[in-house]
């Protein structure tokens, strides 16, 4: 008996599962996320007092519109940035990101006059790109810096900061803009661009050796990452179906002053609806990461995806504390679906592809939805907001449920020629 008590605790510790988030306890991490949170208060705070600024300044309500589509346009440059992105150190490309970013917004300090509206559209442009540059290289910096298995809560953890500031900045923002303007809250978007910029630039990270690329062309080198997105499985079925809920959930984003109307509220209760999505999401952000340890990536993107379909239901009748409540398992839905999509993405991508199919994935994200929007706006004066709302409700449950066909595979299906060798520290931090 004595010869065997002192193997008990080293036998009893092996009993004991692995935390992932362990690895999310490092220095380097620690170090990173405090620059994703400068780049994410910079990136979060002028997005909606763009277009207000504009609207205020010109008069026009349609220039305010226009602010808002310059936000998504540089969208149609993800896959050259992903492509970018793949060529060169991420590191090096979100510190000139950054720094462009900062200098970009500096011509706002002179902006007095309607007939300067231009300079807002050209810093909106910089500004908005900006985003796109982070989400192509975070990605790969993610997948040189944790193991798979730590991948889920990395995404988790960046999805509650992300929430916090979709909560927080607006209400904050407006308020300075009401009391002083927007001249200080140009300043901080430009310090936060800046700190970002500092903590990569000081940082030191092991990244993944690029390829020269001379065996491909150009076009074929940049769609690789949709042909990886869309062919590898359960990613690519996991991405077909987020193209249909994405494009479908459009047509909510195109009636949903009509769906205020339709329940006896007025357009103001949109700001608080998007806070409720907010803190449901930021909840998603902590409790998903586990739930795709326990049921797989691939079942808890459909559930998520199945759980957004029914919340939209009491958008049709006038059952208020059903429609409010269900704006929360919305955006609990949405934020789990994303994370395990993203997850996947990452997982089943080698290094070497990294930002290409991250930039695809940014696309898919929002180009669908953007389009059905616009073109939802125009079906509104024809058609029903609740009929709209009915297909949207069908289309996005039966995704939920056709998603729940999927299976998670426990090997990846990436080759290791296809996987480049990671680089020390002292190697590639110069």
């Amino acid at each position: 008996m004595t010869d065997t008590a002192p193997d008990e605790p080293a036998a009893v510790e092996q009993l004991v599962p692995d935390d992932p988030a362990r690895h999310l306890r490092t220095p380097v991490f620690r170090t990173l996320l405090v620059g994703w949170t400068l780049a994410n208060v910079a990136d979060s705070l002028l997005t909606l007092l763009m277009a207000v600024w504009v609207a205020d300044l010109s008069g026009s309500a349609a220039l305010g519109g226009l602010t808002f589509a310059l936000l998504g346009l540089p969208a149609l440059a993800s896959p050259f940035l992903g492509h970018l992105a793949d060529r060169v150190s991420r590191r090096r490309m979100l510190v000139v990101a950054y720094v462009v970013g900062a200098l970009g917004l500096v011509p706002l300090f002179w902006v007095r006059e309607p007939d300067q509206v231009w300079v807002i559209f050209a810093s909106t442009l910089v500004y908005s790109a900006v985003a796109y540059v982070t989400g192509a290289c975070q990605s790969g910096i993610l997948k040189d810096l944790l193991p798979d298995e730590a991948l889920g809560h990395a995404n988790g953890r960046l999805t509650m900061i992300d929430q916090v500031f979709r909560i927080a900045l607006p209400v904050l923002g407006a308020a300075v803009y009401a009391l002083v303007g927007v001249v200080p809250l140009v300043a901080v978007a430009i310090a936060g661009f800046l700190g970002a910029a500092v903590v990569f630039c000081l940082v030191r990270i092991g990244e993944s050796r690029t390829e020269d690329g001379d065996e491909e062309s150009y076009l074929v080198a940049v769609a690789a990452g949709f042909r990886h997105l869309f062919g590898t499985q359960p990613l690519g079925g996991m991405t077909w179906n987020a193209v249909i809920v994405f494009a479908s959930v459009g047509l909510v984003n195109a009636v949903v002053f009509a769906v205020l109307g339709g329940l006896g509220l007025s357009a103001a209760w949109l700001g608080p609806l998007t806070v409720l999505q907010g803190v449901a999401g930021f909840v998603a952000g902590a409790v998903t990461p586990r739930l795709m340890i326990r049921f797989g990536r691939p079942r808890v993107y459909a559930l998520g995806i199945t759980a957004a379909g029914v919340s939209l239901v009491p958008l049709m009748f006038s059952w208020v504390i059903p429609a409010v409540a269900g704006q929360a398992l919305l955006g609990f839905g949405v934020t789990a679906a994303v994370i395990a999509w993203i997850t996947e993405r990452q997982v089943r991508t080698p290094e070497r592809l990294q930002g290409r199919v991250a930039a695809a994935g940014n696309l898919v994200n929002n180009l669908p939805g953007t389009v059905v929007t616009a073109l939802g706006a125009g079906l509104l004066a024809f058609v029903d907001y609740r009929l709209l709302v009915l297909v949207n409700v069908v289309v996005v449950v039966g995704a939920g449920l056709a998603a729940l066909r999927l299976r998670d595979a426990t090997t990846l299906d990436v080759s290791d020629a296809e996987v480049t060798p990671v680089t020390s520290a002292s190697d590639s931090s110069g």
